[in-house]
């Protein structure tokens, strides 16, 4: 894939000349995998990264020949484009061979967190109706007992081989074609879905259409200082189930040509991670600013490791000037902000090499993309004044829509506009400042939370009769989730009660979701309605700190 940005210029100068050329027909494996594959079959597609940092290359070739047999396999088991196949593995090979295949096919895949408990888990597959699910040993134990509760899944495929009641991805791949044409796809089919929390209701599925990638290409060039450069390798410690997994780096890297590396790990270690950048070379990092925070404790990186990073791109929550200036100091460069969410992602951006940069702001647009900060009627705000961060349509990288949910769609616009639900306001200059949420979303360690899905569950433990959950600011995490809960007849508040809620919570969701903080009222502020006033429960928080 060429460059969109062009020859490397000053940002107002390629911002001047950008212009889209998506095309009618466009498909994300012709470009991610067939044209690498074609043009230069040994390049190398992933780096699988081991514990002890073994380096196991996986070719473009490689790739698409798994890729066309898994495709093949789809359809000889009856999978047409438009259904839905789910994605539960950890990052990896196998992870870009099941995003090519399905897309090869037209078919749509739904990325799910390694992290997710089976409460999450349950619910994507049901809400998505996904026939097949892809994963591994692990993943396989933790569905099975799911099932009963997902009754569209056909059938579990394990790439471990067969185990907890899965196929072998092998046995299902036996005698399927070596090549399978890519289906030759319009730009607006869907092609990807990504559940994203809310405020109200169940998480929604935004869906996207396989020019999605096109849309994020110059934000992945202009945060990564005009990617790809010769040496380029690209690595996040993000789950690739994520927007910024997927979106951000596998398959853009992928498209570039650019080696991305996979190291699933369990948790993140930041001396492990400054140690394995050195080792393995990656040159090109996406770190969410929790991570940074954590790895600002390593003393002396550079000297003991030895990095060698060209470029450190951060987003997801707001990076804050501490660790800009840290990324500046320490490491020896500035770390890239950008912003975007899952329905509209990589829309503002930092570029050294551009000369945006500026402390305590995320950036100026990205070239092809026009932001602005809005009012409630839809008009810009002057400069300086505080509103709503929008995304005026059409836009290659926006959503298609959530799925099956037209009248939330409807509601994500005014206008034109498409609005985020944050809080900012812009300068002179066209830079971004970050305010806050405007809505009831935690942003937490670089994860959207939205409370529904969590107090969802908090109810459901036997002792809890009422739950709202609100995010309290925190150093580290930008929010922690906090629970205030009201308790059944006959219960009383007690530490091991709120350490078994809490356990109750992380087994059942998963572990960035359940409530740091409890706190046990008597009464639930609520309104007329009978919808919860977090307002009041936030500003209990500021009261007691």
């Amino acid at each position: 894939m060429q460059s969109l940005l062009g020859q490397p210029a000053a940002y107002d100068e390629i911002r001047r000349r950008f212009r889209w050329a998506v095309p009618e027909h466009f498909n994300i494996a012709s470009v991610s995998c067939d044209h690498w594959a074609k043009v230069d079959p040994h390049r190398t597609a992933i780096l699988d990264v081991a514990p002890d940092f073994g380096i196991s290359p996986f070719s473009y070739a490689e790739l698409r020949l798994a890729a066309d047999r898994l495709a093949s396999a789809f359809e000889r088991a009856g999978i047409r484009p438009g259904e839905r196949i789910a994605i539960f593995l950890p990052q990896g090979r196998h992870v870009a061979i099941a995003h090519m295949a399905i897309y090869k096919l037209g078919a749509i895949a739904v990325p799910l967190a390694v992290l997710f408990g089976p409460e999450a888990i349950t619910y994507r597959l049901h809400d998505s109706g996904a026939r097949l699910v892809i994963t591994d040993r692990a993943g396989a134990e933790r569905l099975a007992p799911l099932m009963n509760e997902a009754p569209g899944v056909e059938s579990i495929l394990s790439m471990d081989g067969e185990a907890h009641g899965a196929m072998a991805l092998q046995r299902f791949c036996e005698g399927a074609a070596d090549h399978f044409e890519t289906r030759r796809t319009r730009a607006d089919d869907p092609a990807l879905m990504i559940y994203t929390s809310g405020t109200t209701g169940h998480p929604k599925g935004a869906l996207h259409g396989h020019r999605v990638l096109l849309g994020h290409l110059p934000g992945v060039e202009m945060h990564h200082d005009f990617l790809p450069q010769a040496g380029d390798r690209l690595w996040t410690p993000g789950d690739w189930a994520w927007a910024g997994g997927s979106l951000n780096v596998l398959l853009p890297g992928l498209a570039f040509g650019v080696p991305v590396v996979a190291w699933p790990f369990q948790k993140f270690d930041p001396e492990a991670a400054f140690a394995m950048m050195s080792h393995v070379g990656v040159r090109n990092a996406f770190v969410p600013p929790t991570g940074l925070r954590l790895m600002r404790s390593v003393e002396n990186p550079v000297g003991r490791f030895g990095l060698g990073l060209r470029t450190l791109a951060s987003g997801g929550e707001s990076l804050g000037t501490p660790t800009f200036e840290w990324g500046r100091e320490v490491l020896g460069l500035p770390i890239n902000e950008f912003y975007g969410q899952t329905e509209c992602n990589l829309v503002l951006s930092s570029s050294r090499a551009m000369g945006v940069m500026r402390a305590g702001m995320i950036g100026r647009p990205v070239p092809g993309h026009e932001v602005a900060v809005i009012r409630e009627d839809g008009s810009v705000c002057d400069i300086g004044e505080t509103g709503q961060v929008a995304i005026r349509r059409p836009d290659p990288v926006m959503f298609l829509g959530y799925w099956n949910k037209p009248e939330a769609t409807a509601a994500k616009f005014i206008g034109d506009w498409m609005t985020t639900g944050d809080r900012g306001y812009s300068d002179a200059d066209g830079y971004v400042g970050f305010v806050g949420r405007d809505d009831d979303v935690i942003t937490s360690a670089g994860y959207r939370i939205g409370p529904v899905e969590i107090e969802d569950c908090l109810i459901k433990h036997p002792s809890v009769a009422l739950a709202a959950v609100v995010g309290k600011p925190d150093p580290l995490r930008t929010e922690i989730v906090t629970a205030f809960l009201v308790l059944k007849s006959g219960h009383e508040p007690s530490a091991s009660l709120a350490d078994d809620i809490r356990e109750h919570v992380r087994k059942r969701l998963s572990a960035h979701e359940y409530p740091r903080e409890i706190h046990f009222i008597d009464d639930m502020p609520l309104t007329t309605t009978g919808k919860v006033i977090r307002r009041i429960l936030r500003d209990r928080l500021d009261a007691s700190d």
